[in-house]
């Protein structure tokens, strides 16, 4: 096969769209479009940590800071977001052996979470919207410093995601509950109980003969513990949302709002419970419930400690409702019993939790041993190595004599935040794409290992040394969101920026490999509609 032909249609001609059904095509719209984004934010990041290098001429700093504010939200919504609802309106069906409840729920997701981050980001762009991802009061509506219009733009394109984030949640737990055409009777309560954790955090108490049976499995009940994190940020970012917008619509129409009282502390504390759903419940709920999955799917064991395991989702469900106090450590105005219970001591019992699931999964895989040493098995290696790295780094920063230090410091997103998303997060997410990739395409085959080998040692390096090295300023003093015009940092930034290079590389190498395995026509296939009549069924689910 020539590479023409392999680049139109793809390694040996496995993959043909055709013969996809409409839920293998969603998921595949979903990755796609996710990888694209992370694409965009890698791209911005180099352009921004050669900003940091030698501020240039070429871009003006309000565009260094719109791009800062877009950066990481077109990373969490554009991408994260996309791959994992993709992966999870595909697993949940999937694992349970039942249609999803509704495809064209699933492709408005797809939509809103696509075109929801588009705008924002052109809104940056465009119009230099940059009050940074935090939003703190009342800077988003500091008129002398940003385009109202463009303020608005930009969170509606907020609240579209936020929209798509509503509609996967009900549509992950219709799925769970629903009685599919012909099926015999759902038990919907207890589909619920199970999945939430009742059955499986009871069971801790119950003697063995007493257990009740688990009516959904490890996995899904994790996607379902996640989804309420996900439904709570989504009505709180929204709520956020409208409350801007009164301000920025109000001003366009010639009515001045600023005498209206919004206490800044108050809305610090609301803004940044709903905020660490994502970063401190919603990841790590969904990232144990992956890691369980993988660990299963690549051992073919059942999951070690499965109870204590459900027990702790449950916990860790709990925990990251109660933690955001955390990131207000350093806010004189913040009240010391929030500090100390919320900031560190809830916080520290995160190690707890992740720790329990990082010890779980490679029970499960030590089971097993020997172990192929596969695609997905080295990058769920190297997503438990990130988190490893990204967790404790955390709970040092939940201190509040370290936080002291670190606070608002390079430490703080890269160390933690970086090293989290992209090592932790991210090579957990390309092992469940390794993993999934055959199955979604009907088999397809990988067109390159060597650019897969390669994709996983310089993501990995990359990602670590990047984070090592922006903790180093970080510990020199070196600001976050501040730019240096004398090079007091040029040499950590200089290292940082070429493991960003590996980072970028990485993704570039990943990214034609898997578009020469299905080939161009394959990609564009995934984006057309599906002839098959089977509406909502899955392979191997019927």
């Amino acid at each position: 096969m020539t590479f023409k032909d392999t680049f139109l249609n793809g390694e040996q001609g496995l993959f043909k769209p055709a013969s996809l059904t409409p839920m293998q095509k969603l998921i595949l719209r979903f990755v796609v479009v996710g990888l694209i984004f992370y694409g965009f934010a890698v791209i911005e990041g180099m352009i921004m940590r050669i900003y940091q290098i030698e501020p240039i001429s070429a871009m003006p700093d309000f565009q260094y800071f719109a791009m800062l504010t877009a950066h990481p939200l077109v990373g969490i919504f554009g991408s994260t977001y996309s791959i994992v609802f993709g992966a999870f309106l595909f697993l949940v069906p999937y694992l349970m052996k039942k249609p999803l409840w509704s495809v064209k729920l699933g492709n408005w997701t797809f939509i809103l979470i696509t075109v929801g981050t588009l705008t924002f980001w052109l809104a940056g762009f465009i119009t230099h919207y940059a009050p940074l991802y935090t939003l703190y009061w009342p800077l988003p509506v500091d008129f002398s410093q940003f385009s109202p219009i463009g303020g608005t733009f930009f969170i509606v394109g907020i609240a579209l995601v936020m929209l798509g984030a509503v509609f996967f949640v009900i549509n992950i737990f219709k799925t769970i509950v629903y009685t599919p055409e012909g099926w015999e009777k759902q038990p919907s309560k207890a589909l619920i109980a199970s999945a939430i954790g009742y059955d499986g955090f009871t069971n801790l108490f119950r003697k063995k003969k007493n257990r009740k049976e688990h009516l959904v499995s490890l996995p899904v009940a994790a996607i379902a513990r996640g989804s309420v994190d996900v439904a709570l940020n989504a009505g709180i970012i929204l709520f956020t949302g409208v409350l801007i917008l009164v301000y920025m619509v109000g001003h366009l129409f010639g009515f001045d709002l600023k005498d209206t009282a919004v206490d800044a502390l108050l809305y610090k504390n609301w803004f940044w419970w709903g905020l660490d759903l994502i970063a401190d419940g919603l990841v790590l709920i969904f990232v144990a419930g992956t890691w369980y999955l993988l660990a299963m799917m690549i051992s073919g064991k059942n999951l070690y400690m499965q109870n204590i395991a459900r027990a702790a989702l449950l916990v860790e469900l709990v925990v990251s409702w109660t933690v955001w106090s955390h990131h207000l450590l350093s806010d004189q105005s913040q009240p010391g019993f929030l500090k100390i219970i919320s900031g560190e001591l809830v916080t520290a019992f995160e190690l707890i939790t992740q720790g329990l699931a990082f010890f779980i999964t490679l029970a499960t895989l030590w089971s097993a041993r020997p172990l192929k040493m596969t695609n997905e098995l080295k990058f769920l290696l190297g997503g438990l190595l990130g988190f490893a790295l990204a967790v404790p780094a955390g709970i040092m920063q939940a201190d509040i004599g370290l936080n002291r230090i670190l606070h608002n410091t390079q430490w703080i997103v890269g160390p933690h935040v970086h090293v989290a998303i992209l090592v932790g997060l991210t090579m957990t997410l390309y092992s469940a794409i390794y993993i999934l990739f055959p199955i979604v395409t009907n088999g397809a085959k990988l067109y390159s290992q060597k650019l897969a080998n390669f994709h996983f040692w310089a993501h990995l390096i990359g990602g670590i040394g990047m984070g090592a090295f922006m903790g180093m300023a970080g510990l020199e003093g070196m600001l976050r969101r501040t730019i240096y015009f004398n090079g007091e940092y040029t040499l950590y930034m200089i290292l940082a920026g070429i493991c960003g290079a590996l980072l970028l590389l990485a993704f570039l190498a990943f990214f034609y490999n898997i578009v020469m395995s299905v080939g161009l026509k394959g990609v564009i296939g995934i984006f057309t509609p599906s002839k098959l009549d089977e509406k909502n069924l899955l392979p191997q689910a019927k």
